[in-house]
């Protein structure tokens, strides 16, 4: 017996396909979805809360009798924000668990360190929906759900162009990753005939954030748009707004705005603009967002937030696409209504084979007070 993963993308299509004993589909047996992430590390915050908006779906899945008769069964473990321990954990959940789905954890190190791992080499599998840039490992086998980075650094840059604001500084943490992300946001400036009033570096030490994050507010920018990740972008804003209280500043959905508060302080986080993957998880405008708030509350009772809401438009993305038949053959093949994508309540999800990346949903949120408003 066998599990088949059909995931096609870009120009092309191909079947992941792996071997496992006749039994493990015997009647009653559970469709099991694992997963290594983050819950207790750097991004604990956002890791939990992603987890929690998945289980929430699975667990309204389970109390409808499932998918095709069989319970999901999901299993997840704690990775610390550490690539080694994702890629191991990862291993373990495919040797020990038999999974059926492996979802992605966060971040570009835990992504490929998980991909170049023998067990997930050889049993074939797609990692799916990861919470990280997919323009950092691109990857065969790597199904992303939320839009690309240079979406949501075009969407901000399209936002602030409409107010008026042509004057950016950009505060950049070095890594190839980021890099790239500066090359493609610096070229997106020149087309769009934006200047760029300089450059601060935010990986260096304090007292030199300190001196970059002076020179930068002197540049004259209207806005600071932040390349980096959830310290260095913090350690960045609280120098920053030492010197300047009110020009905005803004980043992307994969900095955690929990611990950004923690160490800028929530004075330096007011006024900061974050670019949002889905619609405001407090508002029931939709479909989606209203199943979300109706089902947190009924088996979580827990406050809703961006990345629960993401979390349960990946879990109902995943089942829409999976498949079980008869002969117990599991099938992670495409969305029912084929090129035309899905539906999931107000939300459009792509085809697979559009691209890498299935949502290309991109918002803005204002942090204030605290909390992101919409």
């Amino acid at each position: 017996m066998s599990i088949r993963f059909l995931a096609t993308w870009a120009a092309s299509a191909f079947f992941l396909t792996a071997a496992l004993p006749h039994d493990v589909f015997a009647a009653g047996k559970t469709v099991v979805v694992t997963q290594a992430i983050d819950l207790s590390g750097p991004n604990g915050s956002i890791g939990r809360d992603y987890v929690t908006g998945i289980t929430t779906y699975f667990d309204s899945v389970n109390a409808k009798g499932g998918v095709n008769g069989r319970k999901i069964e999901y299993v997840v473990r704690d990775d610390r924000g550490v690539p080694a321990q994702a890629a191991a954990h990862v291993t373990a959940l495919l040797r020990d668990h038999q999974a059926d789905i492996v979802l992605g954890g966060i971040g570009a190190e835990a992504t490929a360190a998980i991909v170049a791992t023998p067990a997930f080499a050889q049993s074939r599998h797609a990692l799916f929906a990861p919470l990280a840039d997919s323009s950092a490992t691109r990857h065969a086998r790597v199904l992303y759900w939320r839009p690309s980075m240079e979406s949501e650094f075009s969407f901000l840059l399209n936002y602030f162009e409409k107010l008026g604001i042509k004057e950016i500084g950009i505060a950049l943490q070095q890594s190839p990753q980021y890099a790239r992300a500066f090359q493609f946001v610096s070229a997106e400036m020149r087309l769009r005939k934006l200047t760029l009033t300089g450059v601060a570096k935010i990986d260096a030490s304090p007292a030199l954030v300190q001196e970059e994050a002076r020179r930068l507010s002197k540049s004259g920018a209207k806005l600071v748009i932040t390349i980096g990740d959830t310290f260095g972008s913090a350690q960045f804003l609280r120098a920053f707004r030492a010197h300047d209280a009110s020009t905005f500043v803004a980043g992307t959905s994969l900095i955690n705005l929990t611990t950004l508060g923690e160490i800028a302080g929530k004075r330096a986080t007011e006024w900061t603009v974050f670019s949002q993957v889905v619609p405001n998880p407090g508002s029931a405008v939709s479909a989606l967002q209203a199943e979300h708030i109706k089902m947190m509350k009924r088996y979580r009772d827990e406050p809703v937030s961006a990345l629960t809401l993401e979390g349960f438009a990946v879990a109902k993305t995943l089942v829409q696409m999976l498949r079980v038949d008869s002969a117990g053959q599991v099938s992670l093949a495409g969305h029912a209504t084929a090129k035309n994508g899905t539906d999931l309540g107000g939300m459009m999800i792509a085809h697979p084979e559009r691209g890498q990346n299935l949502s290309r949903y991109v918002d803005i949120a204002l942090f204030k007070s605290g909390a992101l408003m919409y």
